[in-house]
C-alpha cells in the first residue's frame, strides 16, 4: 500500500476552513483507493508573523523539502503590509523548492455559472502551464534616485534557456498525457518583447520537433485574452511566462465560474510540489462558514493526480462536478445554498 507524507499549511483567513474540507475528502479517498498518508501541519502565515516576527524559518523550508506534497490554504493578512507574506512565503517556496511550473486547470463545471454568453461545459476545458521561477518575479532591477522627482525604477524579466525549455517540455508532455486536442499554444508578445519572447518562441518550436503528433499555435497575450472570452474552445494546453500566466489564469478562473472553483499547483516534477485554491485568504468571510471549499478540494485532486493517484483524482473531479451541477445555487461565498462544511460533506457523499 502506498503512503504519502503531506505537509499542511492552513495559512490565513479562510484557508483553515477550506483545507479542513479538503482533508475530509482525502480521508474518504484513502479508504476507497487503498493508500495511506501522514499529515504534518505547519503554522505559517500572517498570524505567526504578527506573533513572532518570523515569516518562514529556514528549518521549515528544509523540512518541507522532505515531503511528497504541500497542501496550502491561503496566505494573506490585511494587518500585514502587502508583499511581505507573499514574497516571504509563496515566492520563496516556489523558488527554493524549484517549483518551476504553475499548473492551472480552467474547467467549466456548470454553464449556469459562466459569465460568457452561450458557452457550454465542452467549450471551456484547458490548462495553463505558467513558468513559475523566472521572468519579472525574480526581482531583477532596482531604483535610481529613489523618492526624488528624478526617480528611475527598473524591473527586469529574467528568462533562461534552461528555465524556458523545461517549462515548455512540461507543457508538451502534459498535452500528450491529457490526450484531448493534442495542441500546445505559446502565449507571448513577440512583436514588442523582442528579446525574451524571441527566446521563448525559438525554444518552443525546437521542443515541438520532438512531438510531431502535437499541433502548435502561437498567440500574443492580448489576443489570448480575447480568444479566451470569444472562443475558449480553441485552447488545450497554453504555455507562457510568469507574468502573462499570472494574468491570464485569473481571467480563466472567471470564465470557469469564479475563484471559488479555481485551483492551482506549483509543480516540481522531480521534487515536492505545492497545491492551493487560488482565491486568497478572503478575510471578510473568515469564521462565517460561507466560503466555497471546492477550489481547495480541486487542489487536492490536482495533488493526487501529481502523486500518481489518477483514479482518486478523477473521482474528485466527478464528485465536484456532480455537486456543482445538482446542488449549488451559486459558486460565490454565502450564496451557495449550503455552508462550507455542508459543501464538503456533499462532496464526500458524492465520492
Amino acid at each position: 500500500m502506498k503512503s504519502y507524507k503531506i505537509a499542511v499549511v492552513p495559512g490565513d483567513g479562510t484557508g483553515p476552513e477550506v483545507i479542513h474540507q479538503g482533508l475530509k475528502v482525502l480521508k474518504a479517498l484513502s479508504s476507497k483507493f487503498n493508500f495511506n498518508y501522514e499529515l504534518v501541519t505547519y503554522d505559517i502565515g500572517g498570524e505567526r508573523y504578527l506573533r513572532t516576527n518570523e515569516i518562514l524559518p529556514e528549518t521549515v523550508v528544509k523540512e518541507l523539502k522532505t515531503f511528497d506534497a504541500i497542501y496550502l490554504g491561503a496566505i494573506g493578512d490585511p494587518r500585514v503590509k502587502p508583499g511581505i507574506l507573499e514574497k516571504g512565503i509563496l515566492l520563496r517556496l516556489r523558488f527554493e523548492l524549484d517549483q518551476y511550473v504553475n499548473l492551472r486547470p480552467i474547467i467549466l463545471y456548470d454553464k449556469r455559472f459562466c459569465p460568457l454568453k452561450d458557452k457550454e461545459e465542452k467549450d471551456i476545458d484547458f490548462i495553463v502551464v505558467r513558468e513559475n521561477t523566472e521572468g519579472l518575479y525574480v526581482g531583477g532591477g532596482g531604483f535610481l534616485r529613489k523618492n526624488t522627482q528624478e526617480e528611475v525604477a527598473i524591473q527586469e524579466s529574467i528568462n533562461t534557456y534552461f528555465g524556458v525549455r523545461r517549462c515548455i517540455e512540461y507543457a508538451f508532455e502534459y498535452a500528450l498525457k491529457r490526450n484531448k486536442r493534442k495542441q500546445v499554444t505559446l502565449c507571448g508578445k513577440t512583436n514588442v518583447l523582442t528579446f525574451a519572447f524571441d527566446l521563448w518562441e525559438r525554444v518552443f518550436y525546437e521542443v515541438a520537433k520532438k512531438y510531431p503528433e502535437m499541433k502548435t499555435e502561437y498567440a500574443h497575450v492580448d489576443a489570448t485574452t480575447m480568444w479566451m472570452v470569444k472562443n475558449p474552445d480553441w485552447f488545450d494546453v497554453v504555455v507562457t511566462d510568469n507574468m502573462f500566466g499570472d494574468i491570464i489564469t485569473d481571467l480563466g478562473a472567471m470564465i470557469q465560474g469564479g475563484m471559488g472553483i479555481a485551483a492551482g499547483g506549483n509543480i516540481n516534477p522531480e521534487g515536492v510540489s505545492m497545491f492551493e485554491p487560488i482565491g486568497g485568504s478572503a478575510p471578510k468571510y473568515t469564521g462565517k462558514g460561507v466560503i466555497n471549499p471546492l477550489a481547495a478540494i480541486n487542489a487536492l485532486g490536482l495533488m493526487l493526480e501529481t502523486l500518481g493517484e489518477r483514479d482518486a483524482a478523477e473521482r474528485v473531479e466527478s464528485a465536484v462536478k456532480y455537486v456543482v451541477r445538482s446542488k449549488l445555487q451559486s459558486l460565490a461565498a454565502g450564496k451557495m445554498g449550503y455552508s462550507t462544511d455542508e459543501v464538503g460533506d456533499l462532496v464526500v457523499r458524492a465520492l
